[in-house]
């Protein structure tokens, strides 16, 4: 790119790797720091630093943490006897938000995805069947994302549970709240009669 300074193009080049940037919004960035005074250029480092460098994997959950336990691992109050299973240390924001889920979680890290060269062995999933054989844990909820990855995986892991004598249940689909049938998709349709409740 002409007219553009190399320090300015390559700090834009950083924010467009970031999941979710694309190259427009990763150059207003770039130049929004340019903006930015020494003092706050400063902190915007320093919290990059300490993030990176004093936030590591709970020992137990794999979710992150500043300590050897996370808050939720620790909490005495939760039900250690039920563990919801996600893809990623952000998906237990949203249960958590939610305020209804009182067990804990396990993060795998990723999905099962052969297309992009992931495996079983690269997910955290001997940690998962290590928790597990410590007894105590009476159910497995696998809340992986409704894809085919996300699918795969939660088959691929109930069949390793089950054998555990663990009952293993999955989230169910259906169609959102305030939303129209006829808006709705073929697949969110078939999961929401799939798993219709009794009233």
């Amino acid at each position: 790119m002409t007219g553009i300074p190399l320090p300015l193009l390559r700090l834009s080049e950083q924010f467009a790797a970031l999941p979710g940037i694309g190259m427009k919004t990763a150059q207003r960035l770039a130049y929004h720091v340019l903006t930015m005074n020494e003092e706050q250029v400063e902190a915007f480092r320093e919290a990059l630093l300490d993030a990176h460098q004093n936030i590591h994997n709970c020992k137990v959950c794999q979710a992150f943490s500043e300590t050897e336990l996370c808050e939720i691992c620790a909490d005495e109050e939760r039900d250690h006897s039920t563990i919801c299973v996600v893809e990623s240390p952000k998906d237990i924001a949203a249960f958590e938000r939610m305020g209804e889920y009182h067990g804990v979680y396990h993060v795998l890290h990723g999905l099962i995805s052969p297309m992009n060269g992931i495996g079983p062995d690269q997910l955290y999933i001997k940690e998962l069947l290590a928790r597990l054989q410590q007894g105590g844990v009476e159910e497995v909820i696998m809340c992986t994302n409704p894809t085919v990855e996300g699918e795969a995986t939660a088959i691929y892991l109930s069949r390793l549970l089950k054998p555990l004598g663990v009952t293993v249940t999955r989230l169910a689909y259906g169609v959102p709240v305030g939303s129209d049938l006829e808006y709705a998709d073929d697949v969110t349709l078939g999961k929401a009669l799939q798993n219709r409740n009794e009233i």
